[in-house]
């Protein structure tokens, strides 16, 4: 038999889920979750794993989070709950859709975005709280407060635990995209720390696009589920054995993972139908032409350029714009992608952000100008908090041996 531990992994987020709805509360939903593994730490060992497991932890969870509404003298204020589903066995067609109310629940517009992190990785990842914090880069103790105002405001709002209507849908999916994708790029890249990659959090990601991609159908969903694929494909050979970040150029394909790659490239073709310009596939597209070019130099910096043209014209952000001046410059001249990148340099949102002084400093670099580069990488080094990118940094800051 599997160890409680990965059953609980494996299992929890659905079960939590649908004791939300049929228990009205998170607190609740959480003790009654416990409450059901522990059932099942007695009960399995002995019995065997049952036939679906889901629904029996949500019927032994369901029951037991009922006796402590009851024991707490609230089973007034809860008695719609008792009435309708106390004695019935699981919906499974309202099983398989509560983890999509819970993660649309947990993304709500009347949130703050940190609000929404927090809140997704705890209750739909199911993390712990000091999990969520150390991903977060925050203390464990401000991190309970958020979580804890984030549901007493679901609460007092009185959000609906369902997912949006057809009218609603198209305003509210973005949120809980970026959502997704803000918990895959810290795992992708971790801000802070000595690891580049904290796996759990790629992977929790990837596992919530997955769940989206299957009860949602729709272009952009597909495609960001596509866009980390590919990015996560290339994780083995981000970080040497001495933990030394390794640049994409410098990266030995041989370790990226092709049948990922292929699956990415899958999930893209499937967005390429349905919203073949949108902002999710043209960056999964730029992450397959990087996926399909067998070298460094045979990457197709052209397309790429064209791609993040494309993307700009939907999303004229600095960082898209960083980005496509970098493709500019590999596509073109070093030269070229400095002067885009210097018109950015009175945005006060780049100013203090490290790659973009990073790239500033990497293109002097191909452009020989050694002490401007040797400028910018001092630059990336006071602003960068990752212990392997600022190792990084600093090897090519001393391979420039800047003359005094």
């Amino acid at each position: 038999m599997p160890s409680i531990e990965s059953l609980y992994r494996h299992y929890a987020p659905r079960v939590r889920a649908t004791l939300i709805r049929r228990l009205g509360n998170f607190d609740s939903a959480e003790d009654a979750l416990h409450e059901a593994f522990m059932a099942a730490v007695s009960d399995w060992p002995a019995r065997g794993v049952p036939d679906d497991p889901v629904a029996w932890l949500i019927r032994v969870g369901h029951r037991r989070g009922i006796d402590q509404i009851r024991r707490r003298q609230t089973a007034r204020r809860h008695a719609h709950f008792l009435d309708t589903e106390e004695a019935t066995q699981p919906d499974a067609l309202a099983i398989e859709d509560d983890p999509l109310r819970l993660l649309f629940t947990c993304c709500h517009p009347v949130l703050t975005m940190p609000d929404r992190l927090a809140l997704t990785l705890r209750e739909m990842a199911g993390l712990t709280t000091e999990q969520v914090a150390n991903a977060l880069l925050q203390k464990p103790a401000s991190l309970a407060q958020r979580i804890v105002r984030a549901k007493r405001r679901i609460r007092d709002a009185g959000i609906a635990y369902e997912v949006p209507d057809t009218t609603e849908l198209p305003s509210r999916l973005p949120d809980v995209l970026r959502v997704i994708y803000l918990i895959f790029n810290e795992g992708y890249s971790c801000s802070a720390g000595e690891t580049v990659v904290a796996v759990s959090l790629a992977d929790e990601a990837i596992r919530l696009a997955q769940a989206l991609a299957r009860q949602l159908p729709q272009g952009e969903v597909f495609a960001l589920l596509a866009l980390m694929l590919l990015h996560d494909a290339r994780r083995n050979a981000r970080q040497d054995t001495e933990g030394n970040l390794v640049p994409l150029e410098e990266q030995n394909r041989d370790l990226w993972d092709k049948e990922q790659i292929e699956d990415g490239m899958n999930w893209l073709e499937q967005a390429l139908t349905l919203t073949p310009t949108a902002p999710y596939t043209l960056q999964a597209s730029i992450a397959a032409v990087h996926a399909q070019a067998s070298t460094a130099d045979a990457t197709d910096w052209q397309r790429i350029a064209r791609l993040y043209d494309a993307l700009y014209r939907w999303q004229p952000s600095p960082v898209v714009a960083l980005n496509r001046a970098v493709a500019v410059a590999m596509s073109d001249t070093p030269e070229a992608g400095l002067l885009l990148l210097e018109a950015l340099a009175g945005n006060k949102h780049v100013a203090t952000y490290h790659l973009y002084h990073a790239a500033l400093a990497d293109l002097h670099r191909r452009a020989g100008h050694r002490r401007a580069a040797c400028q910018s990488y001092q630059q990336a080094l006071l602003l960068c908090a990752q212990g392997p990118e600022k190792r990084f940094l600093a090897r090519r800051l001393a391979e420039l041996n800047p003359l005094d």
